[in-house]
């Protein structure tokens, strides 16, 4: 070697991979060290070094990492990457490698758990949004638990639950009709509730005739004018009485005792004493 030539100038230059290496020990590091900066396999800066670039995925990543390995040691990356396109050209000719991918620098890339973090918080807000447009926060299928009271005063969510669909009408048709305002809650032979809720004066309601043996638990029996396919029947109870499990099918109110037709007037003096005051 002629001097003042340096190995790269000489008759048989160095290749990359050997420039790499000896940059590398004159620093005072191994592959491990220059591994763990740039984040590249063991195995592929072993093969860059021996300049056996078929163990590579391809020319691209052989570029990638060796500029990176000559950024991680302090040498002049552009340079040796030219170096290095022009000993792939020698080795295989024809090559081209229109873009280069670089490996991440590792002080860009995000801490794992981060990244982890990110994807956990994104399909929190996804999966919330599908529930929301889902529509199963918006109340209106909750049923709130109704205590069972004797007295006319409920609680609110009472009044807020749907009507029932009103049942077909046929023979044996019972209708109960609010002459005032009074909590009623009708329930069938299973014990499940068919109507609940607090009717307001003169609202009615017709007893489903599907209903397995209906009965009926009020606090003011008196308040409800009973009538069975239009023909009015005995009211359930006295004055202010409160009844539970009492029968209100066509059948059980006929067999009751008293349960002939009423005279005319009848729903309408009931209603004449529940609203006067009592005379002593």
């Amino acid at each position: 070697m002629v001097d003042g030539e340096t190995p790269e100038q000489g008759l048989f230059p160095m290749s990359v991979g050997e420039r790499l290496r000896a940059a590398r020990e004159a620093a005072g590091l191994d592959l491990n060290d220059v591994s763990t900066r740039t984040r590249i396999p063991l195995r592929h800066l072993a093969a860059i070094e021996k300049s056996n670039y078929a163990e590579l995925p391809s020319q691209t990543y052989a570029l990638g990492f060796a500029k990176s390995y000559a950024r991680a040691i302090g040498m002049d990356e552009i340079a040796l990457a030219t170096d290095l396109r022009i000993e792939l050209g020698r080795t295989q000719p024809g090559a081209r490698d229109a873009n280069v991918y670089e490996p991440a620098d590792p002080s860009r890339v995000p801490p794992r758990l981060l990244a982890w973090t990110a994807a956990l918080v994104a399909l929190i807000i996804i999966v919330g949004y599908g529930v929301w447009r889902g529509g199963y926060f918006d109340g209106s299928d909750v049923v709130t638990p109704v205590p069972v009271a004797e007295t006319q005063a409920q609680p609110a969510a009472i009044a807020a639950r749907p009507a029932p669909v009103a049942a077909a009408t046929g023979p044996g048709q019972v209708v109960l009709t609010a002459i005032v305002p009074v909590w009623l809650r009708i329930t069938d032979a299973a014990k499940t509730t068919v109507f609940q809720k607090e009717m307001a004066a003169g609202e009615t309601y017709q007893v489903p005739l599907t209903a397995s043996d209906p009965r009926i638990l009020t606090g003011r029996a008196d308040a409800l004018k009973v009538t069975i396919d239009g023909r009015e029947v005995a009211p359930l109870g006295g004055a202010k009485t409160t009844i539970r499990d009492v029968g209100i099918s066509a059948a059980a109110l006929n067999a009751r005792v008293g349960a002939s037709t009423l005279p005319s007037g009848t729903a309408a003096s009931a209603v004449a004493d529940l609203r006067s005051p009592v005379q002593h």
